[in-house]
């Protein structure tokens, strides 16, 4: 654990569009930092935006972040409610002669007091800033990359960097944990804070998330909003599992854990400083491993709103609770995401079972051994015992005399009853929740395919 004690962060979202994985990790990290250091996690929703502000983008904030497991310990705040306080900031600053107003046409005027249609620009000094980062290092700027900023706007609203300079000192942040792309506002932040007379934060800038071509995570381009991978099925416990992963790992190297060893695990000087691949097959890979760690009814129960969704390609009709709940032991190793029981059981429920061509060619390879073994599956399970067992003995035995191992022997019977050429296993659902007449219909309508 860091030797970082009672520290107080904030994780501080603008309602401008759905949570990014990027600003969800970003919460992750502030949140892991307060508890492993026995801190304060404070919410402050940055809501100055008034034109892209909606009131059900700030809902989502705090549903997804609830969805995460990430807690806070005092807010929400809103920044649009602070607008007295960045107010008697710039009047502060005016007064000390660190910030002056300027016009249309950026020419200082003189004055004190704020004037509608002016901005306020704050008065760089001459020299250098240096941030000591945690993540990384020393970072000098000179203060003339900077020039005199604007700090209040002439439509009477105050800039990011001077709202939230103020929302830090005022709410005694320790330590602002935040994005790669904001390290260029952190000089601006820190000139800011020492004029109104406090100390800045401790800032540790998160390394960005790229795609597989290595570019920056793109709302435009890529998959990144925690609403889409909730939709596709992915567990919050495996997500938040996986995002903790995204620039920082556990010294002893186990990357899947509870979130309590985590926290015991985290420190922030271990984050690294290189971009962070948001490699979606090892989150499948993660989801998987959660899925299989549920117990059935558990399982059953985050299915559900998938099965019962109005996306399935079964009707309500069809649909039989009771056959999923015998499913799932079998199906639950094979599961990536809880959006992946759909295709396993899809044959189950459709009279016309959804057709992958793929498998189609697969068993069309040799047309004659598949309608010899047709011909035979269709021959002998007319009349045999209705039971998983005969009926598996009965198709391998029928395959063998074609030649073909047990593996093969099965293919064309599991794709015409199922559409498809890999699922769960066969016979035991086959028999006991489809009747032989369905099985046989399916079974002479492959064979006229052929």
């Amino acid at each position: 654990m860091s030797a970082v004690q009672n520290s107080r962060v904030r994780f501080a979202p603008s309602p401008t569009g759905y949570l990014h994985v990027g600003s969800a990790r970003t919460a992750l990290f502030n949140w892991l930092f307060a508890r492993a250091t026995g801190g304060t996690m404070v919410l402050r929703i940055e809501d100055t935006d008034e034109n892209r502000n909606r009131p059900e983008l700030t809902a989502a904030i705090f549903e997804y972040l609830k969805w995460l497991g990430i807690d806070y310990d005092e807010g929400p705040f809103y920044q649009s409610e602070r607008r007295q306080q960045h107010r008697q900031a710039i009047q502060q600053l005016l007064c000390d002669g660190k910030a002056y107003l300027c016009d249309a046409n950026d020419n200082e005027q003189p004055g004190t007091e704020l004037v509608e249609g002016c901005a306020v620009r704050f008065r760089t000094p001459e020299g250098s800033t240096t941030i000591s980062d945690v993540i990384r290092g020393e970072v000098t700027v000179e203060h003339s990359q900077l020039g005199d900023f604007v700090i209040w706007r002439s439509d009477g609203s105050p800039t990011f960097v001077l709202a939230n300079a103020v929302d830090d000192q005022d709410m005694a942040i320790t330590h602002a944990i935040r994005g790669e792309d904001l390290l260029s506002s952190a000089p601006r932040s820190v000139l800011l804070m020492q004029a109104l007379g406090h100390t800045p934060p401790v800032y540790a800038h998160l390394p960005l998330l790229v795609n597989e071509q290595r570019k920056k995570l793109s709302k435009r381009r890529d998959d990144v909003s925690l609403e889409s991978y909730r939709k596709q099925g992915y567990l919050a416990k495996a997500m938040a599992n996986y995002l903790a992963l995204l620039g920082w790992g556990p010294r002893d190297e186990v990357e899947i854990r509870p979130m309590a060893e985590v926290i015991a695990q985290f420190q922030l000087e271990d984050v690294n400083r290189s971009a962070a691949f948001f490699d979606l097959a090892k989150l499948q890979h993660f989801n998987g491993v959660y899925i299989r760690q549920l117990d059935t009814a558990e399982l059953l129960d985050v299915l559900t709103p998938f099965l019962e969704s109005e996306e399935v390609p079964w009707s309500k009709a069809c649909y039989r609770p009771e056959v999923v709940a015998a499913m799932v032991p079998l199906v639950q190793e094979k599961l990536r995401t809880l959006a992946d029981i759909v295709p396993q059981v899809d044959w189950l429920f459709c009279g016309e079972p959804v057709v992958d061509q793929t498998s189609w060619q697969k068993v069309l390879v040799d047309n004659k051994i598949s309608a010899e073994v047709l011909d035979g599956v269709i021959a002998v399970l007319t009349d045999c015992a209705w039971e998983p067992e005969i009926v598996k003995e009965a198709v391998f035995r029928i395959g063998e005399a074609s030649g073909l191992n047990r593996s093969k022997s099965q293919a064309p019977v599991r794709v015409a009853v199922t559409g498809r050429s890999v699922g769960p296993p066969l016979f035991e659902p086959m028999v006991l929740h489809l009747s032989r007449q369905e099985v046989l219909r399916r079974l002479r309508r492959a064979r006229c395919c052929l």
